[in-house]
């Protein structure tokens, strides 16, 4: 019997693959060790092959793909609605044998090792800009215990900081100078390391042809650029640009029935970090529109005018989500269209 779809359950060192034939017949279910699974696949038939999308599933794509086998990576929110019952590795892979066969499925595009070097080096950087926001905290909480308050702002923190390591040790015991000496130590050494981050990420910026035409977008930034074709590489895997905006979650939570519309708040179901990423450039970019009304985008103007602050933010961040959509696939720069 000719197996081919293969439902693979990923894990660590376990792998379960649920193989079935054209008619839906199945071949195996079984348990596989990691160091049996390369030469599993090999002496199988090329066959469709659908795993669960997660950071180990490209590899894994990646590899099963030189067999010759067709590779389809699914969310697992879309996975879970297939499980018949109870919670198993051979429940799992059966289930998404039958999610990849749905004509109606979606799925996530499989990674470069390129792409993946690059989240890598975004996923660094948030670390230290989470763990230098902790840090500076941690020393405005400890200073407040004596007294000493220290304004907000990390020029604020990062100045104390270099204060203290250059003699100027605030006049607490002497304990208390030790842990905040170590604690300005630590902070200082973390903003480098963030500081590093956004070199290694505008170098690399600069390099890419897609990463500068994304960087012609007003509120669009390296950071952000780097980020976005390292996720969704050309967005050709999008039909257009509201689809991109909806896979970041920033389109409205639909709940209509009875041929009523409701539409509410935005779903946040897609990427965090690039929505996040949009949504900071774009309250960026409104503040400076606040402040300087005459330099900024007429209908950002008019929007800030009539809508909270916080609504327009998110209402430009799709605006700006269906433009990178437009400027990737037709790899055009962004130009201001007259009124």
């Amino acid at each position: 019997m000719k197996v081919t779809t293969v439902g693979l359950d990923l894990a660590k060192n376990v792998f379960q693959v649920h193989g079935i034939t054209d008619e839906g017949q199945v071949v195996f279910n079984k348990p596989l060790r990691r160091a049996q699974l390369l030469a599993f696949f090999e002496r199988l038939d090329p066959c469709l092959i659908g795993m669960e999308a997660c950071s180990a599933s490209h590899h894994w794509a990646r590899e099963l793909s030189k067999f010759g086998h067709e590779v389809r990576l699914i969310p697992p929110i879309y996975v879970k609605p297939y499980v018949k019952r109870g919670k198993s590795d051979a429940v799992d892979a059966e289930a998404i044998c039958e999610a990849v066969t749905r004509p109606t499925m979606r799925f996530v595009q499989v990674k470069s090792v390129e792409q993946q070097a690059m989240l890598s080096l975004h996923r660094m950087r948030e670390l230290v800009v989470r763990q230098r926001t902790q840090l500076g905290n941690m020393l405005r909480g400890l200073l407040a215990e004596f007294g000493i308050t220290l304004p907000q702002g990390l020029e604020k923190a990062t100045g104390f900081a270099r204060d203290v390591l250059g003699g100027s040790a605030p006049d607490i015991p002497e304990i208390g100078q030790d842990v905040i000496r170590v604690l300005c130590r630590q902070l200082l050494s973390t903003d480098y390391l963030v500081r590093w981050h956004d070199l290694r990420l505008q170098t690399v910026a600069r390099a890419d042809h897609r990463m500068k035409l994304l960087q012609t977008i007003p509120g669009v930034g390296p950071v952000t650029a780097s980020a976005i074709v390292a996720t969704i590489g050309s967005g050709r895997q999008f039909r257009n640009g509201r689809e991109f905006a909806a896979w970041l979650g920033l389109t409205p939570r639909n709940n209509s029935s009875g041929g009523k519309e409701r539409l509410g708040r935005i779903t946040k179901m897609g990427d965090q970090y690039l929505r996040k990423l949009l949504v900071v450039g774009m309250t960026s970019r409104a503040t400076q529109v606040k402040v300087r009304p005459d330099k900024g985008d007429p209908w950002l103007r008019q929007l800030l005018e009539r809508k909270p602050f916080r609504l327009a933010t998110i209402a430009m961040a799709n605006k700006t989500a269906r433009i990178i959509w437009a400027v990737l696939t037709r790899e055009e720069a962004w130009s201001p269209r007259p009124a």
